[in-house]
Parts: structure tokens; sequence; C-alpha cells
């Protein structure tokens, strides 16, 4: 981006006075607008339109470049900051809402739910190891039989959370994490 930013562009707003050549019209109509460039030497017309042409040429170039440069600043999609990892796809689950929503049985492995608000999501039997819930909130979720290997939990909301038969070995649980009223029948570390 720095190469487009430092590049000088040539000025397209200089008219050019020096290729133009009015010649006295004895009819009554407006001039063509080749016409202003002939003259009475055919070499000069020949190195006119040339110049013109490169002119032109340069000025296309120029607002191609300004209008793909001005495309690739306002029409970036303000989601690929927040990308989820793993296989779920091309889906964002970062910082969204995504209550109820049906990962059941899904391979998850790394995937980032940082401050989502998964209430009532279903992820019975999903493989989440390495999985990001920081500051999500995860009240009422189902994550029975799930494989939470090393997962986060730092500051998640995990009240009345199913995790009956959840592998949570090496699973983080830091700051204020509160897993009230959760079933954790069968989970192991």
């Amino acid at each position: 981006m720095a190469l487009f930013l430092n590049a000088s562009l040539p000025s397209t707003s200089k008219p050019h006075h020096h290729l133009l050549r009015s010649t006295p019209s004895s009819s009554t109509s407006s001039p063509t607008p080749l016409s202003l460039f002939l003259g009475t030497n055919p070499k000069q017309n020949h190195q006119a339109s040339q110049k013109l042409a490169l002119s032109l040429g340069e000025s296309v170039s120029s607002a191609a470049l300004v209008a793909l440069l001005s495309a690739s600043l306002f029409f970036v999609d303000p989601a690929l900051a927040f990308k989820g990892g793993g296989p779920y796809g091309q889906g964002v689950t970062r910082g969204q809402d995504l209550s109820g929503k049906d990962f059941s049985g899904k391979t998850l492995i790394k995937q980032d739910f940082k401050t989502s608000i998964l209430r009532q999501a279903n992820f019975k039997g999903a493989k989440l190891l390495g999985a990001s819930f920081f500051d999500a909130d995860l009240t009422g979720a189902d994550l029975s039989d799930t494989d939470l290997r090393s997962a986060d939990f730092s500051l998640a909301n995990v009240t009345k959370v199913n995790l009956s038969n959840a592998n949570l070995e090496g699973a983080l649980v830091t700051g204020n994490t509160s897993f009230k009223g959760s079933n954790i029948t069968g989970a192991g570390a």
C-alpha cells in the first residue's frame, strides 16, 4: 500500500493547450472534436495525436489505479479481523450472537468463540480442542460428550451448561468464570 501512496500520478487537470490548434472554419456548423487537432502539417498532426493518446492513456491508467485503490479500501470485509478458525469454515464465530445455533457433532478445533453469545447453543458430541470461549456467554448451552481439551473458558459465563461426559483435560478457567448450576456429571480432566 505504501507503494501506491508514495507514487506520483500524472496530473489530469492541466489542459493540453499545446496540442490544440483551431483553424478558422468557413462553414457555420460547429467544428468536430477532431478538427480541433488538425493543422496544416501532417507530421505535426501525427505527433499531436500521439501525445494526446499517450496523455489519455496515462489519465485512464491513473484513474483505474485510483479506483482500484479506493475500492480495496472501502469494500474490505469488516469481519476479516474476526474470522473463526478451524473447519467450521469462513463463518465468523468471534463476537457474534450465536444463540441456539447447532454445532452438534462438528469438528471445531481451535475455533474462536471469544466474546460470543452462545446461549442455548448445541455442541453435543463436538470436537472443540483448543477452542476459545474467552468472555463468552454459554448460559444453558449443551456441551455434553464434547472434547474440550485445552479449551479456554476464562471469564466465560458457563451457567446452567450441560458438561456431562465432557473431556476437560487442560481446559483453562481463570478470572470470574461461573459454572453455577452446570451439570458436570462424568466430566473428566
